[in-house]
């Protein structure tokens, strides 16, 4: 439940702490001392939009905090430990709107996103409003209130998700069919490109081996021309490397007596001699084993020009034709495959389809059951409400062709308010101040089944009196008795049924106004129930009337 409301620069409120209990807390006012601000600064908390005119004039920003006792709502403990703002049993949430426009929320005191501060405060908090009774008059304000007083939320959010994947099933599966000319088009090239990379069958590391061959088949000629003419200089009888070098050893070796210099000369002679006829011999027998090899040659270029024919088609380097031959054998069997693929899409749509189906007949079994209870609780406080020839009736047509993610129903709040009349829709039936007593009925109705520990009720109670006002200040204050009830008001009846009374006022002086609260006890709260029951003229009688309320009320 709500334990602390601070309030600093909003709209005309300076600062303001506030605590809370359990109960029903009234508050009250003369119009226009500013009741519903403290609602609205609450509604910041939860998320509400926010209008950088509410901060209070002269100040840089609002800041809002409000506390709340979480130890009874477990959603929202659990809530709070999934998104890793866990705390004790109290939770803040605060929101800080600057002059200049810009919003920050915090939960725990960790920076949040708006949308988290709204997810959380529904687990905590549930406002009635006097407007509320224009959402009313949508269907989709009549689903959301059935499935929220039977309790339906988590099949409902089942059945949307369901949905979801049914259409999204769907979708593929049409595209897929829809696409099979353009599918069956691109398997013939795939096929045909993956055939011809198929009858090059190149290898690893084949490609750069191929163009090294090349390059030294096209060369040999060249390599034999150049070996024979080297073997003829080294070995040629008239002026050969041989011969000219076998004259100068003979003219050393003919010397006598010869010096140091000489003898050494004429051992590098001959030590040359014999390298002279190994390079021969090596020479010699690569001329003998040399064999041309043109059809290798022809063969090497025509794979040569294959490869760069076929990559230069694909718009690739050579060394990743093995890389693309890969990925469009992939993608080819992929496809190769589509027809089954469809089959299973199609299959798949299918279950996802009867699985929406199943669940979305089993909320609508659900809605079925509890749309007669909701109608019958609600009539019963519609005859409290005095409106004793009223009947609302909840009209379900639930039919495949209304298949939603909201499930295969329409819902719709139906009212007579005359005898024999059939029910109408709201809009056309129920006037103004019938319609708000309709509205606070079916707030109070699935209040009693809410979860959330806080309602808070904004002048729902406007045209409204007598008898009936007593009515209603009863059923709040049973609401109260189960959890904790705000309620902004301006009846004395409803306001004497407070278990707490917190009484808003205006402070003006020459240069500024401001809103003020204090809780009111004993007499305080008797003169407050009087002023709203005589206005400024209080009697004895006025007063008296005032404390038997209140007594009546204990």
């Amino acid at each position: 439940m709500l334990t602390h409301l601070s309030v600093q620069n909003f709209t005309l409120v300076d600062a303001l702490e506030l605590e809370l209990n359990r109960g029903m807390t009234a508050i009250t006012g003369e119009t226009g001392a500013g009741k519903s601000i403290l609602l609205d600064a609450l509604g910041l908390t939860l998320g509400d939009r926010a209008d950088p005119d509410r901060v209070r004039h002269g100040r840089q920003r609002a800041d809002i905090c409000a506390t709340f006792d979480v130890s009874d709502i477990p959603r929202a403990r659990q809530w709070l430990d999934d998104h890793d703002l866990d705390s004790d049993s109290d939770c803040l949430l605060r929101r800080v709107v600057t002059r200049e426009g810009r919003s920050r929320g915090y939960i725990n005191g960790q920076p949040v996103p708006l949308g988290q501060l709204k997810e959380l405060g529904e687990m905590l908090i549930d406002i009635h409003s006097q407007h509320a009774h224009q959402s009313l008059l949508k269907k989709d304000t009549h689903r959301r209130l059935l499935d929220d007083y039977a309790n339906h939320q988590s099949l409902a959010r089942q059945c949307k998700t369901l949905y979801r994947d049914w259409q999204e099933a769907q979708k593929h599966f049409e595209e897929w069919r829809d696409n099979a000319e353009e599918i069956t088009a691109r398997t013939q090239l795939l096929r045909y490109q993956v055939q011809e990379l198929d009858a090059l069958a190149l290898e690893d590391n084949e490609l750069e081996a191929m163009e090294a061959e090349q390059r030294q088949l096209a060369s040999a000629d060249t390599l034999l021309q150049n070996s024979q003419l080297a073997a003829q200089i080294c070995d040629d009888e008239e002026g050969g490397l041989l011969t000219t070098l076998g004259k100068a050893l003979h003219l050393l070796q003919d010397l006598n007596d010869k010096p140091q210099a000489l003898c050494s000369a004429e051992e590098l002679l001959l030590s040359a001699q014999i390298q002279i006829q190994e390079a021969q011999s090596e020479i010699n027998h690569h001329i003998d084993s040399f064999e041309m090899d043109p059809e290798r040659l022809t063969f090497i270029e025509e794979r040569l020009s294959s490869c760069y024919d076929i990559a230069r088609k694909h718009r690739i380097s050579p060394s990743e034709l093995q890389t693309l031959h890969q990925d469009l054998a992939n993608e080819l069997e992929q496809l190769d495959g589509s027809e089954g693929q469809l089959d299973e899409l199609e299959a798949q749509a299918t279950a996802c389809q009867s699985a929406y189906m199943a669940c979305a007949e089993k909320l609508s079994n659900q809605r079925h059951k509890a749309a007669k209870q909701l109608q019958k609780a609600i009539n019963e406080q519609l005859h409290a409400l005095a409106m004793q020839n009223a009947q609302l009736a909840i009209q379900l047509h639930s039919s495949p062709e209304h298949a939603s993610p909201h499930g295969l129903d329409d819902i719709e709040f139906l009212i007579s308010t005359n005898p024999g009349q059939s029910p109408k829709a709201l809009a056309k039936v129920a006037s103004g101040g019938e319609l708000s007593r309709v509205s606070l009925a079916i707030q109070v109705v699935t209040a009693r089944s809410s979860t959330t520990p806080t309602l808070v009720f904004d002048e729902v109670d406007v045209g409204i009196g007598g008898a009936t006002a007593d009515v209603v200040g009863d059923l709040l204050r049973q609401l109260g008795h189960q959890g904790q009830v705000l309620c902004v008001t301006h009846l004395p009846q409803v306001a004497s049924k407070g278990h707490q009374h917190l009484q808003v006022h205006k402070e003006t002086d020459k240069t500024s106004a401001q809103t003020a609260l204090i809780q009111l006890n004993g007499d305080d709260k008797i003169m407050e129930i009087a002023r709203m029951m005589g206005g400024a003229q209080m009697t004895k009688q006025t007063i008296a009337h005032a404390r038997e309320m209140l007594e009546m009320a204990d």
